[in-house]
């Protein structure tokens, strides 16, 4: 058996007895850290906007009450700190998947698959299909998982911190394991999630944004917006409501938005393609012989 999958997957599969093995988390140790160090960082974060202001009236005023509502605050954060440090642990010791091997030419074929502490083991044939999901946003790619799906349970593996395999094309995924379930009948499928719920206004674009991804002036924006159907929204900017209550802002829906500018991009290359076709040839020179 080869000692390294060739291609595409090379970083991310490894031979084994009967089959291959897909590595999703390459280390624990750091997804360990990575998970730890995130959760310990949002109870600070939440609470510093109240916490620092009684820290402040605490050293002017020398109150009593005041320092004693400090220190009830700061335990307040240190709990909620050791809580989510906790639970981020279990969550991930327990349900993140380390890696899956598939073993196809075992006797039974089994599939394998590997948490951080334990590991388990099942026919091939009671895996029932896998399907490989890859969520994009204004096209580009946000995560990819893998699915399987066995007739009692659901489990769901993602690549860890800047494992490699968040960068493996999902296609090519999508056909190696389809050639290595194939003998068990196991059907693979892959999936596109495209977000489109953009938090409004914030998210939206600008006409000057839009204009720059279309390639149009700002001035065109509106009348290619309303015939191609892209969702605008008008609002009065905070500052603009206090100091000029007349002042609105129209933004622009990010996902129609981006398929719009694909659009014209398609049509502006089908267009030059046809302009280069139907061009004639150098002066002095006719398709056909003059005399």
């Amino acid at each position: 058996m080869e000692t390294q999958h060739p291609g595409p997957l090379a970083e991310v599969v490894s031979p084994v007895t009967a089959g291959w093995r897909l590595l999703f988390v390459p280390s624990r140790a750091r997804e360990l850290a990575v998970g730890l160090g995130a959760s310990m960082m949002v109870p600070p974060v939440v609470a510093a906007p109240l916490v620092l202001p009684v820290l402040v009236v605490a050293l002017i005023t020398g109150s009593l009450l005041v320092w004693g509502i400090f220190w009830v605050l700061l335990a307040l954060t240190v709990v909620a700190v050791i809580l989510l440090a906790v639970a981020s642990m279990l969550v991930t010791v327990s349900l993140m998947v380390r890696w899956v091997e598939l073993r196809p030419l075992g006797t039974p074929a089994q599939v394998v698959i590997a948490r951080f502490l334990r590991s388990s083991t099942m026919a091939m044939a009671d895996l029932q299909r896998v399907v490989v999901i890859e969520r994009l946003s204004l096209g580009q790619r946000q995560s990819i998982k893998v699915v399987l799906h066995t007739g009692s349970e659901t489990v769901e593996c993602e690549p860890g911190t800047s494992a490699p395999l968040s960068r493996v094309d999902a296609q090519a995924l999508t056909d190696w394991l389809t050639e290595q379930l194939g003998r068990g009948q196991v059907a693979v499928e892959r999936q596109t999630e495209v977000k489109r719920d953009f938090l409004r206004p914030d998210e939206w674009w600008t006409p000057s944004r839009t204009a720059e991804l279309w390639g149009v002036p700002v001035g065109e924006v509106d009348r290619i917006a309303a015939q191609r159907g892209v969702e605008t929204y008008g609002y009065t900017p905070r500052g603009a409501a206090m100091y000029s209550p007349g002042t609105s802002v129209t933004v622009y829906d990010p996902g129609r938005a981006y398929e719009v500018a694909e659009e014209l991009r398609a049509e502006r290359a089908a267009a030059q393609a046809a302009d280069s076709t139907a061009a004639p040839g150098p002066a002095g020179h006719d398709a056909t012989d003059s005399r």
